[in-house]
């Protein structure tokens, strides 16, 4: 889902991912405050949830270049559970924070004063479904030693460039075939 960090936005959202899921879960989220209604209002009571919010210690003071793009630092947590008993050993935000490091460094799309720099909501949208699909379908990553979306079960092997860009045809009746040549990031 692309939109701003409203509370709209957030509502759908989560609307969405409580309809895609058929057991009770574990969430967390970050510190920002949309979400805690966002939750509540799709999962109402069944669910556990709890907020990580971070604490960041002065910023570097200093005009230098170093100082003023060197990030805060972290000196600690506050964790606050909001709904259910979720499991102190698995709140954490730290798959989705890696996951958007990856995107970033992986779509410069997502950085300012970059050529690449989406300025199309349209166009943003699009390039962020293909790196996914990219990253889900087409690659194999080191750890899994297979691409996610065979882990997962939901694909049979990795798939290629021809395959992924063959699901713009809408008209086809039937999932692409295998292909011989393959993407590579």
């Amino acid at each position: 889902m692309l939109g701003d960090r409203g509370a709209e936005t957030a509502q759908a959202f989560i609307k969405d991912l409580s309809e895609r899921l058929s057991t009770r879960i574990q969430l967390t989220t970050d510190g920002h405050r949309v979400y805690a209604e966002a939750v509540e209002g799709a999962f109402g009571a069944d669910v556990d949830y709890a907020m990580l919010v971070k604490l960041y210690g002065a910023a570097n003071v200093g005009n230098d270049a170093e100082s003023r793009y060197s990030p805060a630092t972290c000196i600690g947590c506050r964790v606050g559970v909001l709904s259910g008993e979720p499991d102190p050993k698995h709140i954490s935000t730290s798959f989705v924070e890696r996951s958007n490091l990856s995107m970033r460094m992986g779509m410069r799309r997502f950085t300012r004063l970059t050529n690449g720099f989406s300025k199309k909501l349209e166009n943003h949208g699009h390039a962020v479904a293909l790196y996914f699909m990219h990253y889900n379908f087409c690659r194999v990553h080191k750890t899994l030693r297979v691409t996610p979306a065979m882990e997962a079960g939901i694909a049979d092997h990795v798939w290629s460039c021809e395959e992924l860009i063959a699901l713009l045809d809408l008209g086809r009746s039937q999932p692409p075939t295998k292909g011989k040549t393959l993407c590579h990031a």
